[in-house]
């Protein structure tokens, strides 16, 4: 019984797979069915049951090389330079489709008593030749582009001269030419900060904030500087403008409160309704906790501080010298230092709060280490708004 559902399992999934090779065939994607058929075939090339994939491989193969060669034929003729990347692909994939058929060669067709006819051709010359051509196209236009001031043209001549390449490493110059363009694509942005506040802002601080190394935006075509390089030309510029900064007087906030809890404190003998014992079921004397009730009168001290900067993230074109956008930036930090004493048992309060027993107040912090602490929170949104709003759309 096994047997005759895995057979028919089979028969159920080569159907699906021929059908699905037909109307591929019959949809004109002759190499998705090429694909389809060589799978169907690597198994067992030779089986009778897999006869169909061999004619529509022999019938896929004839069509996709008919095509492409028309589509060569009249790129060719058009003699357009913009052509010559098509051309050498359509030359690839015919030698390519040759050499993914060549493996499973040869194909018998069972009916006809005959091997599958697959005219083959050899392709090395113009492969070599379209290469040459495209490869002396792509150098050139790159060359040319590189001539721009446009830095969206010069990062097309980059993007031609990496493919240029891949497809003929080490051909002439072309390194060198990618480190130009690439210095010369890149948008450099000058980043500071401007303090419009009544406060001073702590170096420290500021210079966390334009440590752009750290924050891990820099892309393929922007690059960040915090100091200014004499051979580098800035395109934007970057400033971080402190408004205001609110800094809260120092507070001692105090809270007394009762904790109650019950605890354990001892058994005693377990008692019917007469006041005989109870035993258990293997007659021993039964007992049950005595409970008592503990508290403690607890006295709680907040030490608070709080700091609220706000900021502006301007956006400048330095070479219109125009502002671009600006983005409102506010950061909060918090200084809240809990301490505690009690009268009581201590044990009635949660055991997460006995910390707070081993305190004793503390120094408050000072309105600069206030004003640095609030670092982390504004290079967070700093980089949330530089990662969100590009200078180039």
């Amino acid at each position: 019984m096994k047997r005759i559902i895995l057979l028919l399992l089979t028969l159920f999934l080569f159907s699906c797979g021929v059908k699905k090779t037909q109307s591929m065939l019959s949809n004109g994607d002759y190499d998705g069915a090429i694909e389809r058929a060589l799978d169907g075939l690597r198994t067992n090339k030779n089986a009778k049951g897999n006869q169909d994939y061999v004619y529509l491989l022999e019938e896929a193969f004839a069509k996709a090389k008919e095509r492409d060669l028309n589509n060569l034929s009249l790129l060719v003729k058009e003699k357009n330079p913009a052509n010559l990347e098509k051309i050498y692909n359509l030359y690839n994939q015919l030698h390519n489709r040759q050499d993914r058929i060549r493996g499973v060669l040869p194909l018998m067709l069972l009916k006809e008593n005959r091997n599958a006819i697959f005219p083959f051709n050899d392709y090395s010359n113009e492969l070599i030749a379209s290469k040459s051509d495209l490869s002396i196209y792509l150098y050139n236009n790159a060359k040319k582009l590189l001539a721009s001031k446009n830095k969206l043209v010069i990062r097309e001549a980059y993007d031609d001269l990496a493919y240029l390449d891949k497809l003929n490493p080490n051909y002439k110059d072309v390194l060198d030419l990618m480190d130009q363009a690439k210095f010369k694509g890149t948008d450099f942005v000058f980043v500071s900060t401007k303090n419009e506040t009544n406060m001073v802002i702590p170096s420290r601080l500021q210079d966390d904030l334009l440590d752009f190394s750290t924050y891990g935006i820099n892309d393929k075509w922007t690059v960040y500087h915090n100091k200014k390089q004499s051979d580098i030309f800035y395109d934007f510029s970057l400033v971080v403008n402190f408004r205001e900064i609110k800094i809260s007087p120092e507070q001692v906030r105090e809270k007394q409160f009762v904790k109650e809890k019950q605890i354990k404190d001892g058994t005693k003998p377990l008692l019917d309704d007469k006041g005989v014992q109870v035993k258990d079921s293997e007659g021993k004397p039964m007992v049950v906790d005595v409970m008592k009730t503990i508290s403690a009168s607890i006295y709680e001290f907040t030490q608070f501080k709080s700091v609220q900067t706000t900021a502006k993230v301007e956006f400048y074109d330095l070479n219109t010298k125009q502002l671009i956008d600006a983005y409102p930036l506010t950061s909060e930090f918090v200084f809240n230092y809990i301490y505690a004493n009690y009268n009581g048992d201590k044990r009635a309060c949660e055991q997460d709060y006995f910390q707070y027993f081993d305190r004793r107040a503390v120094p408050f912090p000072t309105n600069e280490q206030m004003v640095y602490d609030s670092g982390e929170d504004l290079k967070a949104k700093l980089k949330s708004i530089i990662s969100g709003n590009r200078f180039r759309r």
